[in-house]
């Protein structure tokens, strides 16, 4: 399940493509495809050459000499280089990397490609993404933003979170082990937080992402093995309760969660 750690993973892992020039382009599931079709991006990005990557929330930016490609990976998209698979196995996805699944992918002059393999094709490829339709990049959002963001609504917290729009990058495992971490309940209404509850959100939503990077991904959270009926909660052995916020599956802890 990428989010913006696995992006950001994704990003980096590509690097080495940079400075390489695009031979040929396969775009073999045309409805992967956003707002241009086969033959069009085919025309416009071979014989350009990569000049940069870029991500802001869960989108990867490939910048190139023809433009900026937008690439989204949905639920299980897994981002290929070389014949590498950058992450080997996504949490909630197969392990394998079927031919079948290649939505879209460039090969090189120098040698080499990038595949984008996507068993459930609920990612994309846009061409020069609307990037307003984004809000800030998690990662770089600060105390003022979140001030900002949680004064304007009372949506759940949780639903604030996970709308990209407002704040871009976080999925819902990332969601769910913040909240786990700064003991709030997911269904508080944002416009209720104290400015001192604020501060520790934006504060653990910072340190979480650093550690979480270097434990291996959005998956490696303390929360994440609890997030099963039944269980309890690991830092106070509280039961594990369920519910559906902003439309999506929710676990917290019924005891240090308020």
């Amino acid at each position: 399940m990428p989010e913006i750690l696995e992006i950001e993973m994704y990003r980096r892992g590509a690097a080495e493509i940079v400075g390489r020039t695009i031979s040929a382009v396969h775009a073999p599931d045309e409805w992967y495809l956003k707002g241009i079709d086969a033959p069009a991006v085919g025309a416009l990005l071979t014989g350009s050459a990569v000049t940069g990557l870029g991500r802001v929330g869960k989108l990867m930016l490939l910048k190139t000499t023809a433009g900026t490609v937008g690439l989204r990976f949905g639920m299980t998209g897994r981002l290929v280089i070389d014949d590498r698979a950058i992450i080997e196995a996504l949490e909630y996805s197969s392990k394998r990397l079927d031919a079948s699944w290649v939505r879209f992918s460039l090969d090189f002059d120098e040698g080499g490609s990038l595949q984008m393999n996507d068993p459930r094709r609920l990612g994309g490829v846009s061409i020069d993404p609307d990037l307003d339709q984004l809000g800030s990049d998690v990662w770089l959002a600060d105390v003022d933003r979140l001030l900002e963001l949680c004064a304007a609504t009372t949506r759940a917290i949780k639903a604030l979170l996970l709308d990209q729009s407002r704040l871009a990058g976080l999925g819902n495992l990332l969601v769910d082990e913040l909240l786990w971490r700064t003991a709030l309940s997911p269904q508080r209404a944002a416009k209720s937080l104290s400015n001192d509850e604020i501060e520790q959100l934006a504060e653990a939503m910072s340190t979480m992402l650093e550690e979480l990077y270097l434990r291996g991904g959005s998956h490696m959270g303390d929360h994440v093995p609890h997030r099963v009926a039944g269980a309890l909660c690991p830092r106070d052995a509280a039961p594990m309760t369920h519910a559906t916020v902003g439309n999506r599956s929710t676990w917290s802890c019924s005891m240090h969660q308020r």
